[in-house]
């Protein structure tokens, strides 16, 4: 129950939606019942013999005496004087506008929970998402995509459950209780004797809805793991292929699919139980009812005339109804908060890294950015150990080592998709704690290992980096990055769409399109991760010569494996577990005697 107000906060202003509703609900109830009371002189007239005098004109008052007084004065008096066919007529008249507005108001109420339901379940898809793409990196390491896919749709879907029967519990409680005041009226005697089966169903659905809970959780869970399973193999389907796996990732899907095939008969079979043993009861208590109170109305110990004893068997089999309504509406609600507490899980993850109060704006450096006594972990191990160095502006810093000796960690430090636990990175002299996030994102410009495009045009991934860019300011990129020839022999030119990763490209043609997309955006800081390893011979040259040319005039931290393409850097540091162990231009390190570079490179030239 925790998260529903969590969940109706994604509605506000929520009086503008209430109002009408409780109104809404009110009259339909209203009408409802009065369908109903009607049925009292519709008997009278075919069943008695004689019809009662009609009384004086009632004084006119807010009360529900007022109307049925009213009622029963021109319902008497038509039958007085046209006949009972003329006071038939009447009442059906009544009945068909009572019906009539009944399902207006019915309509509108509907009307009212849909769009609550679409609005609050858009504003929370719109904020999930923003969310997972505003959360530092470290959390998706811990995650699986297939399940975070899993929460922001099919969790998303189970969440319009919720405010639906939401909506119902609090409709349906007006229908209940105008159903049990206008028993009380008939008979007060035998509303007190159909109560006491009440805690009785009560205690059956509770118990129905415990262990749907349990069920619902257990269904999404393996859902998720399911929805992991098919990102997995659409990602990696080359390589399955290459490995003839797909009889193993099949029988790992069947395994997982034969899971929650198994898990959803079970959630259904409980959830479809309740509807049954509700029936079984209403059928119960009012054989019981008829029974009972049958036998007062011919024993003549009781004031109900036949027609009340028949309107009130009739009016309370209807109170069942409602009943079934919250009892189905609760137990489906189970399996929506299983939901409300996965996708809450993600909306109340705080933001590991946030601007602090009075972050200052900067538009560029002038001087250096500087690592000052730096250590990070991401769990338990720590992956760098007291780093200090320095990036002069215009310079080119070269970081090379062996795998896992933290050189993608450093680059992925400085705009700041983690946070250092100890020492700092400072941009001159300012700690990058206390910059603006969006300012300091300005300054960067990454090119990974991996080309990151989207299934999208060869112009809106390039002009990605600036969405204001124009036409010529995108080709200009394009030419910078040597990509301009092969757009141009494209089908579409720059509006060909390049499929998803941009797999329509061969490797060396993605990668210089995210070069182009770095030169748009006219970084003041480059930082090449890995960017030509993935390349073949013949595109690493041409891939190189774009990226030199990207790297004029401009200041650059280069993270390479092969060491050919780091020879021309400034200075290259040279990192082993997480630990500085050289520093120096390709010349003087390779000049050091039993020098760890010298040893990496003799290898690599071997």
């Amino acid at each position: 129950m925790k998260y529903l107000s969590k969940l109706f906060a994604y509605g506000k202003p929520l009086w503008v939606v209430f109002v009408p509703f409780i109104l809404c609900s009110i009259l339909y109830t209203l009408f409802g019942l009065f369908n109903f009371t009607l049925l009292v002189p519709l008997f009278d007239v075919l069943f008695s013999k004689e019809m009662p005098q009609a009384p004086q004109i009632p004084t006119f008052s807010f009360t529900i005496g007022y109307l049925n007084d009213i009622f029963y004065y021109y319902f008497l008096s038509i039958a007085q004087q046209h006949g009972k066919t003329h006071a038939l007529l009447f009442v059906c008249s009544i009945i068909i506008v009572s019906v009539l507005l009944t399902n207006v108001f019915l309509f509108l109420s509907i009307r009212i929970i849909e769009y609550l339901r679409a609005t609050i379940i858009e504003n929370l898809r719109q904020d999930l998402f923003q969310k997972i793409i505003n959360l530092h990196l470290g959390y998706f390491s811990e995650q699986r995509k297939g399940d975070l896919i899993a929460r922001i749709s099919a969790d998303s879907l189970e969440l319009e459950a919720v405010v639906t029967n939401t909506m119902r519990i609090i409709k349906e409680p007006f229908k209940l209780v105008g159903f049990f005041l206008a028993l009380f009226l008939i008979s007060a005697e035998l509303t007190l004797f159909s109560i006491f089966f009440i805690p009785l169903a009560g205690g059956i659905v509770a118990w129905l809805v415990s262990k749907l809970r349990h069920q619902t959780d257990l269904g999404q869970k393996t859902f998720g793991n399911m929805i992991t399973i098919v990102e997995e193999a659409i990602g990696a389907l080359r390589i399955i292929k290459a490995f003839q796996g797909q009889q193993y990732i099949a029988s790992k899907f069947y395994t997982e699919n034969h899971n929650y095939g198994n898990v959803i008969r079970k959630t259904a079979n409980t959830r479809e139980m309740a509807s049954p043993v509700s029936e079984f009861l209403g059928v119960l208590v009012v054989s019981g009812i008829l029974l009972y109170g049958g036998s007062l109305v011919l024993s003549g110990e009781t004031n109900l005339t036949a027609s009340q004893f028949v309107t009130y068997i009739i009016l309370f089999s209807q109170v069942m109804q409602p009943a079934k309504t919250i009892a189905g509406a609760y137990s489906t609600l189970q399996r929506g908060f299983s939901a409300a507490e996965r996708v809450f899980s993600i909306l109340d993850t705080p933001e590991e890294v946030t601007n602090q109060l009075n972050a200052k704006e900067i538009k560029g450096f002038e001087k250096s950015i500087e690592f000052r006594n730096v250590s990070f972990k991401y769990n338990t191990q720590w992956v760098l150990k007291n780093i200090s160095f320095t990036i002069q502006k215009g310079e080119t810093l070269a970081l090379v080592g062996e795998t896992g000796s933290g050189k993608s960690t450093i680059a992925d430090l400085i705009p700041r998709f983690y946070d250092v636990q100890e020492g700092e990175i400072l941009i001159d002299g300012i700690n990058i704690k206390d910059i603006n996030k969006e300012s300091l994102l300005e300054l960067i410009g990454i090119v990974s290992q991996e080309p990151i495009l989207f299934n999208d045009t060869i112009y809106n991934n390039i002009a990605f980096a600036n969405p204001k860019a124009t036409p010529s300011t995108v080709e200009e990129a394009a030419k910078i990055a040597f990509a301009h020839d092969f757009i141009m022999q494209s089908e579409q030119g720059y509006q060909t769409s390049i499929g998803d990763r941009g797999m329509k490209l061969a490797g060396g043609q993605r990668q210089r399109l995210t070069i182009a997309r770095a030169v748009l955006k006219n970084p003041a800081l480059l930082i090449l991760d890995e960017a030509t390893s993935a390349l073949d011979n013949e595109s690493e040259k041409i891939v190189q010569v774009a990226l030199e040319s990207l790297m004029q005039n401009r200041t650059s931290l280069v993270i390479a494996h092969r060491l050919s393409t780091v020879q021309k850097a400034d200075r290259i540091i040279v990192l082993k577990q997480g630990e500085i162990v050289e520093i120096g231009s390709h010349q003087e390190l390779i000049a050091k005697e039993n020098g760890y570079y010298k040893k990496l490179h003799t290898i690599q030239q071997s």
